[in-house]
Order: structure tokens, then sequence, then C-alpha cells
């Protein structure tokens, strides 16, 4: 077993952080199967029940019935496919749009270096949610509104690390040796820099997964993201805070809050964890 296996084995965040992310998409995979109720238009519309609404937590209903009476634990378990969808899209699009331009601004340097730096230092001049919410104000709501909106900010972080790793990775004997033998740029770049320049990548995209989580939380919190019939974590928590007065209400926000935090906390343990794992340094030690 090599250094780093067992170091893994031995890394309780990392442990947890697997542990929560791989039971998020699970739920989010399963949910036309494990849900309790169905919740699609046609079935809320069928399934509202006002006499039943505010009802708290119980067997038929662990999570207890929202306002209108729809089961609430059903409405967490398919939103949690909305932060997963908009999750792996975000940091998709986002990383290979990053890496590749911060790759070759890194490799060639020179105008290109200037330009990709200096556009990331204007996008990272604004809030990223600021620039969402400007964006979805422009173009309207909607899941591919929202995505597009993330991806705007989101390439940066990973052109800037794309970018000084390949710095640091240029300059190594192997690719002196690989450039000498008539290997191309782009193969050098592919083949030799950037999958030893991968680990960190890899942490920043797990941390990206909860930033876009959370971010699609705030625009649907705020109105701007997914739109009904459609359900998302941050759309029952808009729900849930107009009846807050309500002595009754109180789980209308606890159960949807609880999932925010649950993931959020998976997906920074994850990368948490990895980043300790992946250390050459103390893998070294």
């Amino acid at each position: 077993m090599s250094p780093v296996t067992q170091k893994a084995f031995r890394n309780p965040l990392l442990i947890s952080g697997i542990f929560l992310v791989v039971s998020f998409a699970a739920v989010a995979l399963l949910a036309p199967w494990i849900a309790p109720y169905p919740i699609d238009r046609v079935a809320d519309e069928a399934r509202e029940d006002l006499s039943h609404a505010f009802q708290g937590p119980s067997w038929s209903h662990p999570f207890g019935r929202d306002s209108e009476g729809r089961d609430i634990l059903s409405r967490v378990i398919y939103g949690s496919r909305v932060s997963l969808r908009v999750g792996c899209i975000v940091v998709f699009i986002s990383s290979i749009i990053g890496i590749s331009l911060g790759a070759a601004a890194g490799y060639w340097g020179g105008w290109l270096d200037e330009i990709t730096m200096r556009v990331v230092d204007i996008l990272l001049a604004f809030p990223g949610l600021l620039l969402a919410i400007a964006v979805i104000a422009f173009l309207g709501t909607g899941l591919d509104r929202v995505v597009l909106a993330l991806c705007l900010t989101g390439w940066v972080s990973y052109a800037r690390l794309a970018r000084a790793q390949v710095l640091v990775q240029r300059e190594m004997e192997y690719v002196q040796a690989a450039r000498s033998l008539g290997a191309g740029p782009l193969r050098i770049i592919g083949v030799h820099i950037l999958p030893n320049a991968l680990a960190p990548l890899i942490v920043q995209a797990t941390f990206g997964m909860a930033g876009a989580i959370l971010a699609e939380a705030s625009l649907s919190f705020l109105g701007l993201g997914i739109q009904p019939p459609n359900t998302s974590f941050g759309s029952m928590l808009n729900e849930g805070t107009k009846f807050m007065i309500l002595p009754t209400a109180t789980h209308l926000t606890l159960f949807p809050g609880l999932a925010i935090l649950l993931v959020i906390l998976g997906f920074n343990l994850l990368g948490d964890g990895l980043r300790d794992v992946l250390d050459p340094r103390d893998v070294r030690r």
C-alpha cells in the first residue's frame, strides 16, 4: 500500500468528507426511487392539502409539511438533484476554461499571459455573487442562466492556480528532456505538466463544488435561481422565511438549512482531506 493510500485511510477529514459527499450524491441520483412522494408539478398540485399545512414532523412525513401541505422530505431530496447538477456543470465548465487558459498563459507567457491575468484581475475586482445577480437580471432566471452566471467568475481561480503550477513545472528537468526529444508544446502541457499539477486542481474543484452549490442556493433564495415548479434548497428557504413568525413553521427553514450545511461541510471536509493527503512534502516526510 502506497504512503498516500495509507495516509488517506488515517485521515478523518477525508473519510468524513467522502461519506457526506457520497451520501449526498446517492440521494440526488436515487431521488425518484427514495422520495416518499413524487415532486413533479402534477403530483404537487394533486397532493396539495391546505388542511395539513405547517404540519410538524411525523412518521408519515419525517420533515413535516410546508405551507401548501407538501412533503418537505421529498422536496429536500429532489432539491439535492438541482444542487448536484449545478455544482457538477459549473465545476466542469469552469475548470476546463480556467485550466486551459491558465496553462497556456503560464507556458507561453508574453502577451497571452498579460491579457489573461488582467482579465482575471478585473473579474476578481467584482464580488462573484453580485456579478452573477447582474448577469441573471440581464438574461433572466433559469437553470442555464444560473450556470452561465456562475461560470463567468468560476474559472478565474482555476486559471490562477493552473498558471502558477505551470510556471513551476515548465522549468523542471523532465520538461526540458521532453522538449529536447522533440515534444510539442501541447504534448508537453497535456502529457507531462498537467498530470504533475493535478493534485491542487482536484482540491480546488472540491471547494468549487461547495461554492457553486452555495451560490445557487443564494440565488434561488433571492428568487433569481430555480423557479417553480422546480425546487431547490434556496427556494425552500425563501418560502420558509415568509412564515418564520409562526411557531409551528420552524421546520420549513430548519431542514433545507441543514441540507445546505451538510452538503457544504462535506465538500469542504473532502477538500481539506485531499489537500492533506496529496501534499507531496507531507507524504515525503
